[in-house]
């Protein structure tokens, strides 16, 4: 067997011609895809030779933007921006850009490359677990999770591997830390009866088919989001899968699936192809479930996760996460008797290895049931479970309606099963609508909350109108200036100058110019 070598010293191979040839990876182009350069040579050790020069030479490129007494930012940077980001997509840019600038370099970014020091990376996983988080605080709490931890010591290990790999260091000081334990979510799937259930709350509030689509099929959110009216084969009842959406920045975006095994074609039930024959008549769009406020888009996926919790919530159905879907999909369909290799196939895992060891727990319970089997064809006698399931019934729960809250007192909802969100939204005295949030660990609390958040909205509200009237703008301002009056008019106690800016149409250096003069005008005697 060849000997496998070093990462990021090339490749060499023996062409058919007898020649010898070099090959180096020198960057990567906007697409993510490596840029080579190659090296032609009579012989072996000549083609290493020429292969040695030409790293030498894309190395001395970059001598001067990498030493080992750099700053960890700036390395941890250079290696995002030319290592990492040309190969992630961008929902996983976004996750890096969030650990790296929000976190890794404010903390760690002005320490020398070569001085990190592992004590210096426990400390920081230490502070992140106590007091990390960012925004959210009053929902979350000020500590980042053990996943987040795990994920920003995970962003400064490969940073720091490839270091050791270009010579700047001689070891990995990440190599080692301690870290929060791994902990997976619970598998959470519906039950036959809550199935029934949310099947039919859903059809009450126009969600029927997205719900049965996904249940029957097991695709994942972004999947089936993206889905077009040209994927089905209403003749066959063929579906294919050959794209996903996803939000990136609050913008939705469309792209190929992250693997070739995403990429299949499912044949869906006839019931359920007919079903969507009937719902094709009302549906005028190119989507299969098209957004109901823009126009040639498709259903927002923040939208059907926040839609999927009221439904489970009216349904009197567990609470659970979209993905959770999946997961119903596939143990049913383990449990009715598909095989692990064709369930993997609709699925798009990439192996059946992927499926068995996330579905181990229902596996493990088949081949119970077959070694049983196998057990009584050879004449031996098998302890039978005499306890019987209940068969299924047809339910006769009836679709609850929304409750619809009095106009004026705000909004609640559950985030997860610990904490509610109150929110009020009202129309302020220039016209644009102002939103604030409250939490709590129970409804009653959020409610009690809710109502103080209410009245001292309306207090300010009205202490706006009460000041506005009477106070014109006079008429020796500018254009920008008269910009500025009209949104500290409003917006009396705001006083960063961004916020300012931003909300006046004007830059910041305008805003702390004028601010002073403009702040006495408005409120005399400032």
């Amino acid at each position: 067997m060849a000997k496998r070598r070093k990462g990021g010293t090339g490749t060499i191979r023996q062409r058919k011609d007898g020649r010898w040839e070099g090959r180096a990876v020198i960057g990567y182009d906007d697409k993510g895809l490596p840029k080579t350069k190659n090296v032609l040579a009579k012989t072996k050790r000549e083609c290493l030779e020429k292969l040695a020069k030409l790293m030498e030479s894309v190395s001395s490129s970059r001598a001067e933007k990498i030493r080992p007494d750099m700053a960890f930012g700036e390395w941890l940077d250079f290696w995002y921006q030319n290592y990492s980001k040309p190969r992630i997509r961008p929902t996983t840019q976004a996750c890096y850009e969030g650990k790296i600038y929000g976190h890794i370099i404010p903390e760690l970014g002005k320490i020398p490359l070569d001085q990190l020091a592992q004590k210096d990376l426990q400390q920081f996983y230490a502070r992140l677990k106590k007091s990390g988080r960012l925004i959210r605080t009053q929902q979350f709490g000020e500590g980042l999770s053990d996943a987040m931890v795990r994920g920003c010591h995970a962003t400064c290990r490969a940073a720091l591997e490839k270091a050791v790999q270009e010579g700047l260091l001689r070891s990995n000081p990440a190599v080692g830390c301690k870290l929060p334990p791994k902990r997976g979510r619970e598998m959470q799937v519906l039950s036959p009866q809550e199935l029934q259930r949310f099947l039919i709350q859903a059809q009450a509030e126009g969600y029927y088919e997205l719900f049965l689509m996904d249940l029957c099929t097991g695709l994942r959110r972004g999947e089936l989001l993206a889905l077009q009216w040209d994927d089905l084969d209403f003749g066959t009842g063929v579906l294919t899968v050959n794209k996903q959406a996803y939000e990136v920045k609050g913008k939705l975006q469309l792209s190929i699936p992250k693997t070739r095994a995403s990429v299949r074609r499912l044949v869906l039930p006839p019931g359920v192809v007919e079903v969507l024959r009937e719902y094709r008549s009302r549906v005028d769009s190119r989507w299969l479930f098209p957004s109901p406020v823009k126009e040639d888009a498709p259903i927002s996926p923040g939208v059907v996760r926040k839609r999927l919790q009221i439904i489970l919530q009216r349904a009197g159905c567990k609470k659970i996460r979209f993905h959770d879907l999946r997961h119903t999909f596939a143990t049913l369909a383990l449990e009715n008797g598909m095989d692990v290799k064709t369930l993997s196939a609709m699925l798009g895992h990439v192996s059946a290895a992927t499926t068995l060891d996330i579905y181990t727990h229902i596996t493990g319970d088949m081949q119970a049931d077959a070694a049983a089997k196998i057990d009584r064809g050879l004449g031996n006698e098998v302890q039978e479970d005499t306890s019987q399931p209940e068969p299924s019934q047809v339910t006769d729960f009836q679709p609850v309606g929304g409750q619809i809250r009095r106009s004026g007192t705000g909004c609640i909802s559950e985030i997860n099963d610990h904490l509610f969100e109150g929110r009020y939204s009202p129309v302020w005295p220039d016209g644009t609508r102002h939103s604030r949030n409250v939490y709590a660990r129970t409804r009653e609390e959020c409610e009690a909350k809710l109502k103080v958040l209410i009245q001292e909205m309306q207090a300010e509200r009205k202490a706006i109108q009460d000041q506005m009237r009477g106070i014109t703008p006079p008429e020796k301002l500018t254009k920008k200036q008269r910009q500025i009056w009209e949104y500290i008019k409003f917006h009396p106690g705001e006083t960063n100058y961004s916020t300012i800016a931003e909300g006046a149409g004007v830059n910041r250096y305008t805003v702390a110019k004028h601010y002073d003069m403009i702040r006495k005008m408005v409120i005399p005697g400032m």
